[in-house]
């Protein structure tokens, strides 16, 4: 991406998701007619059973968290297979959404102390989502670091379709559960967007040297079938 288009892309990813952000946390601060609805679909959503608690468990620490480290080695791992100039960069910048939920979730949780729902004890500070937000983070930028170091289009989009599918389970298991108010998982989506929004625009730059993760895996590819690779072939 040109360097001159981010400060155009940037106000675009984060804008829409920061304005509904505030929008929502406004309404539950103020509790305003908005929170009524969230409560009235709540009690129509919540069902609790062992699927659903199986779904929010996919937002867990211990769950989430291990597959971005696995990501985060691989793209550090082939960014520097690749002589790629700064290859450590989109690894920390995923690294570093994810040390920003908990810095962002645990203040919003105490400021707005919102009460959580019936089918669960009686506490507050459920406003945002942690988990919700944990799951979008941690999947999310997993999947933004492994798309440029696969092969296909179909393998690419399968990942995306599989990062979907993990961030929705397990928003529908907190909300299903009644872990959480839908608009707490809402505003968690708004939260990791604008986190991922910081590591989409590290991951897409172009390296300013040597080459990208995808040029090594193919060189691998073709140097473990008897094909030379542009740095293993005859000089």
């Amino acid at each position: 991406m040109p360097v001159s288009a981010r400060p155009r892309v940037l106000p675009a990813l984060v804008g829409p998701p920061l304005l509904l952000f505030a929008l929502i946390t406004w309404q539950v601060v103020a509790d305003g007619p908005l929170t009524g609805a969230d409560e009235r679909l709540s009690g129509a959503l919540v069902h609790p059973d062992r699927f659903s608690e199986l779904l929010a468990d996919l937002g867990n620490v211990q769950v989430a968290v291990p597959v971005l480290v696995v990501a985060l080695a691989y793209a550090a791992w082939c960014g520097r297979a690749a002589g790629v100039d700064r290859w450590w960069r989109p690894p920390l910048a995923g690294a570093v959404a994810m040390v920003m939920v908990p810095v962002l979730v645990a203040p919003l949780k105490e400021w707005t102390d919102r009460p959580g729902t019936p089918a669960v004890p009686p506490a507050t500070g459920y406003y945002p989502s942690g988990h919700t937000a944990t799951a979008l983070v941690a999947y999310g930028a997993a999947t933004l670091l492994l798309l440029p170091l696969l092969r296909t289009p179909a393998v690419r989009r399968a990942l995306v379709v599989l990062c979907a599918l993990l961030v929705l389970g397990t928003s529908y298991g907190l909300v299903r559960r009644g872990y959480h108010w839908p608009l707490d998982v809402v505003a968690s989506w708004c939260l990791g967007a604008v986190l991922l929004a910081g590591v989409r625009l590290v991951a897409a730059r172009t390296p300013a040297g040597g080459r990208t993760p995808r040029e090594v895996s193919r060189s691998t590819r073709r140097s473990s079938s008897g094909t030379p690779s542009s740095r293993n072939g005859p000089s």
